[in-house]
């Protein structure tokens, strides 16, 4: 989706994931393809860069990720569906989806479906949309990232409303 113009530095592996020093500057996102072997490498993120593709210039096609629709949702039909409510034009495929970007976000009544990953995905997508977003169902959350509100708080003060 972005692309660096340095490459990665200090490559090592920390608790079995590859990390590096990296150096990026800012530019508009386009879309891509993504599948094969990276696919389990980042399979967990797919839902977050459903929403970053969502923002982006073109057609993101995501293949290989049949896995995603037996996780605590199938993450395929419920990212995909959510992100339709925001009026982004997404197309289902048996191992992955289609994002059409390009178009503004537009706030939305959406659902976390008890599913972590998406529904900090729809908190991030609701950052970027026009109008107000909700995501109910966000107690999950706390499964894998119990600091994300107050992480979010302190990088975009006044953005979050939270409620009951």
């Amino acid at each position: 989706l972005a692309h660096s113009h340095h490459p990665p530095q200090h490559l090592d592996e920390q608790t079995g994931e590859p990390r590096a020093h990296l150096r990026v500057r800012a530019s508009r996102l386009k879309g891509i393809s993504i599948g094969g072997d990276l696919i389990p490498r980042l399979i967990d993120e797919i839902p977050v860069l459903a929403v970053a593709a969502a923002c982006a210039e073109g057609k993101t096609v995501i293949r290989d990720a049949a896995e995603l629709r037996v996780k605590e949702s199938d993450r395929i039909r419920t990212i995909a569906g959510e992100l339709s409510r925001m009026g982004v034009c997404t197309e289902e495929l048996p191992d992955g989806l289609i994002i059409h970007g390009g178009r503004d976000l537009q706030g939305a009544r959406c659902e976390g479906h008890g599913d972590h990953r998406v529904a900090m995905a729809l908190v991030v997508a609701g950052l970027q949309a026009e109008g107000e977003t909700t995501v109910l169902d966000t107690a999950c959350i706390r499964t894998s990232f119990p600091g994300f509100v107050e992480t979010l708080e302190r990088l975009f003060p006044n953005a979050l409303e939270r409620r009951g």
